[in-house]
């Protein structure tokens, strides 16, 4: 009583809070288990088909991330670009990124998660063609925040989609392939960016947008955003879509529609609400990983890993092959055990492994990568798709990936400075 007395509607907030956070847990099944097990037994082709459709942005995430590294000498010597010059344009892709982490939450709250994938597309299909035909500096720092705009959405709507969609037993794992395309996505890049133009390169990166842009007909919306803007009818459609035809919704619907009905109950969050003591663990642990994930230096890494490798004087191909597939190979493992692992132990395994990591340059990168694929690179977005309550999603959402896309930023633009000033005490490199 004294809660209420002091705060008002606090004291319905505490006690409506514990069956949104178990309704988070539980988000495909809302709030409850055997609807959700009973629908896993259907067929789930459409949410096969459908997270297969999502992660064509994760892929285009990746494609993003990637085309600075094997480009970096071709364009600087194109297009005349100094040193400072080519930083811009490695790092303004992450400052697009901030600016699309502001505001997807919103976006995928409005026009839903479908929406807000095609405006996604857009932007990097935009981004992508000013690439192709830029001359200069300015055409080509364009490109490159367009681009980094539509990886800002991606890096938020994607996993609260799969999430979404998927039945409780099957959601972590396909949660962890968002993180398997973006690597995917991003080894790809690096492999074929060794054996064609940068102009050719830039030309990949449409494929995954037109991929998604067309599965998007064939595909159904979030049941959960249909049944929270009172969408019954396209709700139950949908669902039973994913479920399969023969499958009973029933129950689940149910639990869908009371999960909504307990979530109306509670005022609209904003984004200062995120700091009120109900909400203030979940958004410590979520904007938390985000800045370990980013500040371990990924950003780094990935953007210029083929100037690493000539610095460290090994082969800028080879390494880059080998960096690629290792890649995906332990995000791939990481995808299929982190349901069974779960999440705290799979985050450890990147601390474990960096303090074993040698000297030498090239077995340093590629045991960091090993490490961060496996822990630090999927299971932040996977723990920022469960643990925030519905009713303040997009705004928390939002934040995390702001603070995401920042750290890379600051990673990525100050990189290049710090290796020219000293190699050494940047990345532990003794060069001959």
């Amino acid at each position: 009583m004294a809660i209420k007395e002091e705060h008002g509607n606090d004291g319905l907030n505490e006690n409506i809070r514990e069956p949104l956070m178990q309704g988070e847990k539980d988000i495909a099944d809302e709030g409850g288990g055997s609807g959700a097990e009973k629908s896993s037994k259907g067929k789930l082709c459409m949410v096969y088909f459908s997270t297969f459709v999502a992660v064509c942005g994760s892929y285009s995430f990746g494609s993003c991330a990637g085309y600075s590294s094997p480009t970096q000498d071709a364009i600087r010597e194109d297009l005349s670009l100094s040193l400072s010059e080519y930083s811009v344009f490695g790092s303004i892709l992450t400052f697009g990124a901030m600016i699309g982490a502001i505001t997807s939450g919103p976006i995928a709250d409005f026009i839903g998660r479908k929406g807000a994938m095609r405006v996604s597309s857009g932007f990097c299909v935009a981004g992508w063609l000013a690439i192709y035909f830029a001359e200069g500096a300015i055409p080509l720092d364009l490109g490159r925040l367009a681009t980094g705009y539509g990886m800002g959405v991606f890096s938020y709507v994607v996993p609260v989609f799969i999430a979404e969609i998927a039945p409780k037993n099957l959601r972590g794992a396909l949660t962890a392939v968002n993180q398997l395309m973006i690597c995917t996505g991003v080894s790809v890049a690096f492999i074929i960016g060794t054996v064609i133009t940068w102009r050719a390169l830039a030309l990949t990166g449409l494929v995954p947008c037109a991929i998604l842009l067309f599965g998007l007909f064939f595909i159904p919306e979030s049941p959960r955003w249909l049944a929270k803007t009172g969408k019954g009818k396209e709700f139950e459609v949908a669902l039973q879509k994913l479920r399969g035809k023969d499958a009973d919704i029933s129950e689940e619907a149910s639990e869908i529609q009371d999960y909504i009905e307990t979530l109306e109950r509670l005022p609209k969050a904003k984004l200062l609400d995120l700091f009120q003591r109900r909400y203030l663990l979940s958004v410590i642990i979520g904007v938390g990983l985000m800045v370990f994930q980013q500040f371990g230096g990924i950003n780094g890494i990935c953007f210029y890993t083929s100037y690493i490798f000539e610095s460290a004087g090994f082969s800028a191909s080879i390494g880059t092959i080998i960096y690629a597939i290792l890649q995906v190979l332990v995000t791939a493992l990481n995808a299929a055990v982190i349901d069974r692992a779960g999440r705290k132990p799979l985050l450890l395994v990147h601390e474990l492994a960096l303090s074993s990591v040698p000297a030498l340059a090239v077995t340093g990168i590629l045991v960091y990568i090993c490490s961060f694929s496996a822990g630090m690179g999927a299971v932040p977005w996977v723990i920022m798709s469960e643990i925030f309550p519905i009713n303040i999603k997009g705004a928390a959402g939002s934040l995390a990936t702001l603070v995401n896309w920042f750290g890379a930023w600051a990673v990525s633009y100050t990189f290049n400075y710090l290796m020219t000033w000293s190699s050494y005490g940047k990345l532990y490199i003794k060069q001959n």
